[in-house]
């Protein structure tokens, strides 16, 4: 159950939020908001592969 919440959710943050990878984002000029959707999309990415 937990793990497909957490997939459903993967793909929301991959429709809506921005790809700062495919952006080359420098993570040392990163703003605070772009770290709390970095830390996000990990949190969310490593709970649904679980």
């Amino acid at each position: 159950m937990k793990t497909k919440i957490f997939k459903i959710l993967a793909k929301l943050n991959k429709a809506i939020l921005p790809s700062y990878t495919k952006k080359q984002l420098d993570l040392s000029k990163a703003s605070k908001f772009q770290l709390a959707i970095i830390g996000w999309r990990v949190y969310v990415t490593k709970n649904a592969l679980e």
